[in-house]
């Protein structure tokens, strides 16, 4: 280049701004901190640039405790949380719910969740649905010996377990009459009922039974069909001899589930995995004193009975239905059938895992709004039957002329053949 490009060129860079610093992505460096988009709460590494984007709230202010890996609090994402105790012949039962109240005549997503989870699995799904429908309400509940949701015998001896299939449908049509009256509702919001894994077993029982009424508008089973679920149970006591037992903190509870990609959004993860813990008073091992609330392996006895008949249900029942699977390698012959029917609604998250509304809550929330928009009869207009327009027309063409027949002439104005 001659000295007179060079000194051009010189020039010309001189009136150009600073170049950017380039950007260090802090989660490159650990190949396990995989998180989703959605999640907007994850750390950055104080050597790092942060790019402001539409899904990062660069100026918002952030949560209490918004460190990496710490618990956010259900507060953050429901108005209040009741305790509905029901009494039995031998059993004083606590439910355990989470909830934000519809309003303006706002439909209620009533959300249960998997096997060994918690209604927090659902917490920030359920604040996505109500930036997208504000009027919405959202009932997430925890199902016995899940959560909060506590079961007592009357004379303190130990109580059996029982997550049958029945117990499970009885308890969410008991929580969901006792929250309308706990709320004063002279009727019950319109409904769509969501369940994940096990919880979609049990909203497509009380859906296929039909104990909610005209009320219950729809119903989404979230990655969960019969076929795959039976042959993953043959792996299920593997797999539970493989995770953790233990913690030494909630910190590292949260941490494992996101390492090992068993939650991918770590956001949803510090919202979640606490309510899954607890910490024992006089552990056995002090090193690590956070062990599971639900055995697991204790519920083996219902597993099968779960799931038998679940894709027949599913078809059967009454009401608006949604498949959203996380792949369509999930679906069983009679659900391919149905679908290539068009009897419900199928909608695949490739990018999520299991915990399809946990790892992607913002696409999980847009489907449910987008379903419940479909089958909400509040905004239906039924066009008038075409005899009555046609008699209506015939009608008005009678009256207006001469020698016409009256209205309320059994003859009409048709002229006789």
């Amino acid at each position: 280049m001659s000295d007179l490009h060079k000194s051009f060129a010189k020039s010309k860079l001189a009136k150009l701004p600073p170049e950017a610093p380039a950007t260090f992505d802090s989660s490159s460096m650990n190949p396990h901190d995989e998180t989703s988009h959605d999640d907007d709460s994850s750390s950055v590494s104080s050597a790092g640039t942060v790019i402001p984007s539409p899904s990062r709230q660069l100026f918002a202010r952030t949560r209490q405790g918004s460190s990496a890996s710490s618990s956010l609090s259900w507060k953050d994402f429901f108005t209040k949380e009741l305790y509905l105790t029901q009494e039995t012949d031998s059993l004083r039962i606590v439910h355990h719910v989470y909830l934000t109240p519809p309003t303006d005549s706002g439909p209620l997503f009533v959300m249960h969740h998997g096997a060994g989870s918690s209604g927090l699995s659902f917490a920030n799904c359920a604040e996505e649905i109500r930036k997208i429908l504000p009027k919405a309400g959202i009932l997430s509940l925890d199902a016995r010996d899940h959560g909060r949701t506590s079961v007592q015998r009357e004379d303190g001896g130990e109580v059996e377990l029982d997550l049958s299939l029945d117990t499970l449908h009885r308890d969410l049509v008991y929580v969901v009459r006792k929250t309308q009256t706990e709320m004063g509702w002279k009727d019950l919001p319109d409904l769509v009922l969501v369940g994940h894994s096990l919880g979609g077993a049990v909203i497509t029982d009380v859906a296929k039974k039909g104990e909610l009424g005209s009320k219950l508008l729809a119903y989404a089973v979230l990655d969960v069909v019969e076929g795959s679920a039976m042959d993953a149970l043959q792996s299920m006591e593997k797999y539970l001899s493989t995770r953790p037992s233990k913690f030494p903190s909630l910190t590292s509870g949260i941490e494992w589930h996101t390492r090992s990609r068993t939650i991918r959004n770590r956001a949803s993860a510090r919202v979640s995995v606490p309510s899954l813990l607890y910490e024992e008073e006089n552990p056995t091992d002090p090193s690590k004193p956070w062990v599971w609330r639900t055995n697991l392996s204790a519920t083996k006895p219902f597993w099968e009975d779960w799931f038998v008949g679940l894709s027949r249900k599913f078809l059967e029942a009454r009401g608006g239905k949604l498949l959203l699977l996380a792949g369509t390698d999930r679906l069983d012959k009679e659900l391919m059938i149905g679908q290539m029917q068009g009897k419900y609604q199928l909608q695949v998250l490739p990018g999520a895992g299991h915990f399809v509304q946990e790892d992607e809550p913002t696409k999980t929330a847009q489907i449910l709004v987008d379903f419940y928009k479909r089958n909400d009869r509040s905004a239906l207009v039924l066009p008038p039957k075409v005899a009555d327009m046609q008699a209506s027309a015939a009608m008005k063409k009678g009256a207006g002329a001469p020698g016409g027949f009256p209205s309320g002439s059994s003859v009409g104005p048709f002229k006789k053949t």
